[in-house]
C-alpha cells in the first residue's frame, strides 16, 4: 500500500464526510476494507485501523457539521462498530 494508514484513514474519512448519500458511505467503507484485505493486511492492523477511524469519527461535533455530513458520520460509526463487533465475534 503506497499510502500510510494515517493517509488512507484521512482519505476515507473525507470521502465519508462528503458522500452524497448513505449508500455512498457504505460503498466507501466496503471498498476500503476490501482493499486492505486484497493487500493482505494483517487482521490486527485492520482492527486497529477500524478502531482509529471510530475514534476519529467520534471527535466530530454535530454543531459544526452540515446535516448530510453528520448523517454520514453517524452511519459510518454504526457500520464500523458493527464490523468491529462481527470481527471480534469471529475471533472469539
Amino acid at each position: 500500500m503506497s499510502l500510510s494508514f494515517e493517509e488512507y484513514r484521512t482519505k476515507l474519512i473525507n470521502k465519508i464526510l462528503f458522500a452524497a448519500s448513505q449508500e455512498d458511505v457504505k460503498r466507501f467503507i466496503v471498498t476500503a476494507l476490501k482493499a486492505l484485505e486484497q493487500k493482505k493486511v494483517n487482521g490486527h492492523l485492520v482492527s486497529r485501523f477500524i478502531e482509529k477511524i471510530i475514534s476519529d469519527l467520534e471527535l466530530f461535533n454535530p454543531m459544526k457539521e452540515e446535516s448530510q455530513q453528520w448523517r454520514n458520520i453517524k452511519l459510518a460509526r454504526i457500520l464500523f462498530n458493527r464490523i468491529k463487533i462481527d470481527s471480534t465475534t469471529i475471533v472469539s
